[in-house]
């Protein structure tokens, strides 16, 4: 049996080529540190390093590279820019669409006199903007939002939302998980404060390797969660207050680091736009064979426009586990059921708790593949329909 994989929301497969390549000559013909040697190798890498950075500030719209910030991925960027940001006695905004990434940072700082108000969504996930001014209170501090939904792709309006932040003195972080490497991310001309990047996911790298973008603004009252050595400033034991060196204590994933850029550097090749493009007429098609399809709802917005490649399917007469099962089993294709690590969208799209089964293309699934998942789903939706008659 053909496998075909639909779940590039939770992680994006096959990566760039030249991916692993990049991986395995680093651990077998590098293998340095930077920061720590002073040799060859070790400024070869470096070097590396700082073009990765310098990519990432291209295409995700910043311009000093050196507020680029390496972590494991946005879960650890959120809990560093939150918790080094939020205290006691702060009030914080967020949406009715965030992954636990941010939702399980802030529900910890709650429990610790940080206070949490959540702007609602409308059932297709879009952002209510027109709540979002009365819910600014003196002790606001910031507002931590996603720009694309992981469970059913909606876009929020982040460039508004940090419009109306602006105004009242109001920090604005922005979880990228899903967008960057395929939306247009444009962090200066936004006006937010600090964006958390996905290595494995639109940009195509390994997992593991992920980080985030800051400004001097919002960076100079950050308390760093983490801190230990640098490789700078030995000759003392406080904290570095520059950057990236104060938000990156320990060793860097460097063949993390490596992977990444060569999926960066094989992205500029093609172009972003041209992987979208392609996600999202291999999007239409589902969508519209979804549509056609008798016991199947839409969780979102039905149509291609304000979305990314993300679509979730609620099974009306069919445990959607079953049906996740009967996917992978019956047709060899690869979804991701539940609620996606995301109770509070599945609430807003009424597909709470039952969750949904995910489907999501990539830059290498074909027509062929979208057509084969719409059969199945056809077939088993239609066999239980059949089954209740």
């Amino acid at each position: 049996m053909n496998k075909i994989y639909l779940d590039n929301g939770s992680t994006s497969f096959p990566k760039a080529p030249g991916v692993g390549r990049a991986m395995a000559d680093f651990i077998e013909k590098v293998g340095v540190n930077i920061g720590r040697g002073g040799y060859e190798e070790a400024y070869s890498a470096a070097e590396v390093v700082l073009d990765t950075r310098e990519k990432l500030c291209g295409l995700l719209g910043f311009d000093k590279p050196e507020n680029v910030v390496f972590t494991s991925g946005v879960t650890a960027s959120m809990n560093i820019l939150l918790k080094g940001l939020l205290r006691p006695g702060d009030h914080v905004l967020t949406t009715s669409m965030e992954h636990n990434a941010v939702m399980r940072p802030l529900r910890q700082l709650e429990q610790q006199g940080v206070e949490v108000t959540c702007i609602p969504c409308q059932r297709d996930g879009s952002l209510c903007l027109e709540a979002l001014p009365g819910l600014f209170r003196p002790n606001t501090r910031a507002l931590v939002m996603t720009h694309a939904s992981n469970v059913c792709g909606t876009v929020m309006p982040v460039a508004q939302a940090a419009a109306l932040c602006r105004e009242r003195g109001v920090f604005v972080m922005v979880d990228c998980a899903q967008s960057a490497g395929l939306l247009p991310v444009d962090m200066k001309g936004w006006g937010v404060d600090a964006v958390g990047f996905a290595g494995h996911k639109g940009l195509l790298g390994p997992q593991g390797i992920g980080g985030f973008i800051v400004t001097d603004r919002l960076a100079a009252v950050l308390d760093p969660l983490l801190s230990g050595g640098t490789g700078s400033i030995s000759h003392l034991e406080t904290v570095p207050d520059f950057l990236p060196d104060r938000f990156e204590p320990g060793t860097q994933n460097l063949p993390g680091i490596f992977g990444l850029h060569a999926a960066l550097e094989w992205l500029e090749k093609t172009g972003t736009d041209t992987v979208f493009a392609h996600e999202m007429a291999c999007t239409a098609a589902l969508l519209e064979g979804l549509e056609r399809a008798e016991g199947v709802r839409i969780a979102g917005k039905t149509g291609t426009e304000g979305r990314t490649a993300v679509v979730s399917v609620d099974f009306t007469g069919l445990d959607n586990a079953d049906a996740a099962f009967l996917l992978e089993d019956r047709y060899g294709i690869m979804t991701r059921c539940g609620l996606h690590c995301a109770p509070a969208a599945h609430r807003s799209l009424g597909t709470f708790p039952q969750g949904t089964v995910r489907f999501a293309p990539g830059y290498a699934t074909t027509p062929e593949d979208i057509a084969a998942a719409l059969a199945a789903v056809e077939e088993i939706a239609g066999e239980k329909c059949r089954k209740m008659e």
